[in-house]
Order: C-alpha cells, then structure tokens, then sequence
C-alpha cells in the first residue's frame, strides 16, 4: 500500500511537471520577436506557477472531497476550491508580471503586448480559471478510474477471501473429535437410557444439518444460533456431566438480532475445548448476549487460562475473525483474553 502511494505521487509530480512545462513551453514559443530572457523567464514562472496552484488545489481535493458520498456538498467543495485555486493563480502572474516589467530588461513591441494587462487582477483569475478548472476535471476523472480499479480489485480480493472462509468455516464447523466422542458417549448412554440416547442422536442430526445448511448464509437471528448451542452444550454434558456448568444471560430483545452462523457456537466450543476440557474439577461457561450503544455484545467466559495449545489450527477463531471482516470491515471485532481466572472472548457487532 505504501510502494503503490509513494508510485502514485511521484507520477504525480512527474505529470505535474511535464504537464505544465509542455503549456507553458507552447505559449512562450508562439509569440514572435521575443527575447530568450523573456522566453525562459515565463516558462519557468508559468511552471511554477501552475504547480504550486494546483498542488494545493491537490492537497484541498484529496482531504475534503470523498467519492463515497458525492452529493451537492462535493461539487460546491470543488467549484470552491478551482475558484481559489484560480485567484492563487492569478495574484502570482499579476505579481511575477510586475517583478519582470519593473525589473526585466527593456521590453520589445511584442513583449509589451504580451504582458498588456497583467495588473488586471479579475482577467488574470478568470483566464485561471480554464486552466485551472480543466486541471481540476482532469484530476478528479483520473482520481475516479484509479478508485473505480481499486475497488474491482478489491472485490476480486473480497471475492476469493469468501470463498476460502466459506470453506475454512466448513472445516471448523464439523469437528471430527466433537462429532466421534459424541457418538461414542451415546453408544454408552444407551446402555442406561435408550429414550435419552435416542434424543441425543436428534441433537447431533440437528447440528450437522445445521452446520452443512447455514454455511452459505450470511446472517441468522441469534435465537436459531442459540438453539444448536443448547444441543451442544447437552452432548457435551453426556462426557464431562457435572464438570460442565453453562449459564445463559440473554437480554430482552435480541433473539431476533441476526448475526453470522456458528459464530457463538464456534465461541462454546472452543471453551469447551480449550477451557473445560483441561481442567479436573470442570468449570463454567458464561454466555452473555446484549445491546450496547449501537453493538450487539456477545460474551463468552469460560473457567481456566488462556493456553492454546500449540498445535491447535485455531480454525474456529480464525473462521469468527474472517467472517466477521468480509461483513462488517471494520465496524465488528473479536478479542479473546485472560482476565483473572477466566477466558473471556467478545465479539462486537453493529446494530446499524
């Protein structure tokens, strides 16, 4: 990003300069009976003259107007500014015309007639002003097709970065280790209770027809993602029972928030996982869902340290990271941290 700004720029001035210098170059050699001092006296003043103009035509563009909210404010900003620009230019040909009339060597014919009318401040600006104001044209339709690319390139990006997400949070989704040891521990449940092994079974079906047909949707509302946790949670409570404490705190109003599939559930059992698992006496998971400002919260806090084992792909975690860029940008985010005794996850996303 930085290579392809700094590229930027220095075609920039490259362009100023060559651009600037052909005009002027132009205008100075059309004229008969003109001295050499004269000729290359308003070549450099009309170079110079026109870049530092514009650069700061450049430098007012690039801060104040946004293509992502062109509106009437923005083509006030720009005729505005080339109006500005425009008499920056005109007061700097008014005043190098008076430095080389006072000054400059004894003036042809040709020469007078040249500079006939340089104290004539509002022809000076309003002659500026097609200069200027066909720079400023130029510029912003260049600014446009650069724009327009980075954003084709940036959806090819987004395009292929999608892709490779969908199929990641494929692969995290269907834990094997989750999906063996729960059949194994209902295979054992069912030599105690075959009515509680035959919903458990029900349960696993739900969340592997689940995680197979939410993969392709966007957004969800938080209480079907709540259902597939609660049938987690009781399978994972046939192998730990009561080592495995689950609380949920859901605020009021929003079971009908939507939110990406398995982002909480992917939360769950990475505690479960990582949290619960590793420590003998059990612990508890706290599931917390609320609003706050203008994001929704959701929380998981889990008993143990924040000790990822080195071999962990942290596919789940990368998966919730991705998902959560490729739909909100930046506007959503994801932490996870040790704060005292727990491991505490928090993702942010907007209501708006």
């Amino acid at each position: 990003m930085e290579l392809s700004t700094r590229k930027r720029n220095i075609a920039f001035w490259v362009l100023q300069l060559l651009g600037w210098g052909f005009i002027n170059a132009i205008a100075a050699l059309i004229p008969q009976n003109v001295s050499i001092e004269m000729t290359i006296f308003s070549v450099i003043v009309g170079i110079f003259i026109g870049i530092l103009s514009t650069s700061i035509l450049r430098w007012y563009l690039k801060r104040n107007v946004h293509f992502d909210s062109f509106g009437g404010k923005e083509i006030i900003k720009i005729i505005v500014s080339i109006l500005v620009a425009s008499t920056i230019f005109g007061l700097l040909n008014v005043f190098f015309g008076y430095i080389y009339l006072e000054f400059g060597p004894e003036l042809t014919e040709t020469e007078m007639h040249m500079l006939e009318g340089y104290d004539k401040f509002m022809v000076q600006v309003l002659n500026s002003v097609f200069l200027v104001g066909a720079w400023a044209i130029t510029y912003l339709v260049i600014k446009l097709l650069l724009k327009l690319n980075q954003n084709r390139i940036e959806r090819l990006e987004l395009n292929t970065t999608l892709k490779q997400a969908q199929l990641n949070t494929l692969k995290g989704q269907i834990n094997p280790h989750f999906m063996f040891n729960s059949l194994n521990n209902i295979r054992g449940l069912m030599l105690e209770d075959v009515e509680k092994s035959r919903e458990m079974l029900t349960k696993l079906s739900e969340i592997i027809r689940y995680s197979l047909t939410k993969n392709n949707i966007n957004d969800i509302p938080v209480r079907e993602e709540l259902e597939v946790v609660d049938n987690y949670i009781d399978l994972s409570k046939i192998q730990f029972e009561d080592r495995l404490e689950f609380v949920k705190q859901v605020e009021e109003g929003t079971l009908d928030l939507r939110i990406p599939p398995m982002i909480i559930q992917l939360l769950i059992e990475n505690a479960v996982k990582h949290g619960i698992s590793n420590l003998k006496n059990g612990g508890r998971i706290l599931l917390a869902i609320f609003k706050k400002d203008n994001d929704l919260i959701i929380e998981v806090r889990n008993t143990g340290k924040l000790n990822i084992s080195q071999d962990s792909t942290k596919l789940g975690l990368k998966n919730i990271e991705q998902r959560l860029k490729l739909l909100y940008a930046d506007k959503a985010s994801f932490k996870l941290e040790e704060v005292s005794d727990e491991v505490v996850a928090e993702i942010k996303i907007p209501l708006t």
